[in-house]
């Protein structure tokens, strides 16, 4: 197994991740799918926890919906940006490792990790961790790439994912990229049975069908032929479709159903 830390100080490499317009755009489609989740419990009522929390801006935007978000990242600079950016009684942040978080078992109603598992040195204990700190019912809105994709979204080249890493390394180098291809993403098998613990509800179809409703129509309009094929990907070939699925933790004596 290949030895990977993590990045650190990722926003000092990363600079889109303050391009706030986005940011709240992808903190209104979490709100939207978890509000559709949850109910008929309202969002103010349950407490957040997001895993890879960054600089602050979404999770400043769900704090406006739940009970209470706390953050955690291992990008200290990043959360010294938040805690002295946002600052609110229903908000926090904290520095630390998401494979080995302090929070007490059975804490959070709601969990988020969208696109962070492929950042962490191991997606195995992280996921461990969230189902660990979760109450029993509570959900995680996950969200990451496909290992199976034409275009790697960090580096901007073709097929990188999908050749073997040690060519993987050599291609961000020859490209002037970097000095390897940190991150690791999975299939969709692969995340499944790291999933395994969880009830997993795919979201992708449902968003996928109506963007307008989820908030991700800037990204994807409906009818298009961009929208023709993440229609049909996230219904007939998930194997090829990026992930966007609810993880619910069973409640006590239950068996998770996938």
């Amino acid at each position: 197994m290949e030895e990977r830390d993590y990045q650190y100080n990722y926003t000092s490499l990363k600079p889109s991740l303050f391009n706030s317009d986005r940011r709240l755009k992808k903190a209104a489609t979490i709100v939207r799918v978890c509000q559709d989740f949850a109910q008929p419990r309202d969002l103010s009522e349950l407490s957040l926890l997001d895993v890879g929390s960054s600089n602050g801006i979404i999770d400043n935007y769900l704090a406006d919906f739940f009970q209470h978000v706390s953050g955690i990242d291992i990008d200290e600079p990043a959360m010294a940006h938040a805690r002295k950016t946002f600052q609110r009684d229903d908000l926090s942040f904290e520095q630390g490792d998401a494979m080995n978080m302090a929070f007490p078992d059975n804490h959070f109603d709601v969990a988020v990790c969208t696109q962070i598992y492929e950042h962490v040195p191991d997606a195995s204990k992280m996921l461990d961790e969230i189902f660990r700190v979760l109450k029993p019912g509570g959900f995680c809105y996950f969200s990451g790439n496909n290992r199976i994709m034409l275009m790697e979204p960090h580096y901007r080249l073709p097929l990188l994912s999908l050749i073997p890493r040690s060519l993987a390394h050599r291609y961000v180098r020859l490209a002037g990229k970097g000095s390897q291809y940190h991150e690791l993403h999975f299939t969709y098998w692969t995340l499944k049975r790291l999933c395994k613990g969880f009830n997993i509800v795919d979201y992708s179809p449902r968003v996928i069908s109506d963007p307008a409703k989820y908030g991700v129509d800037y990204m994807v309009e409906k009818g298009s032929t961009k929208w023709q094929v993440a229609h049909f990907l996230a219904n007939h070939a998930k194997w090829a479709s990026p992930m966007l699925w609810i993880l619910q933790k069973p409640i006590h004596g239950q068996a998770a159903i996938n």
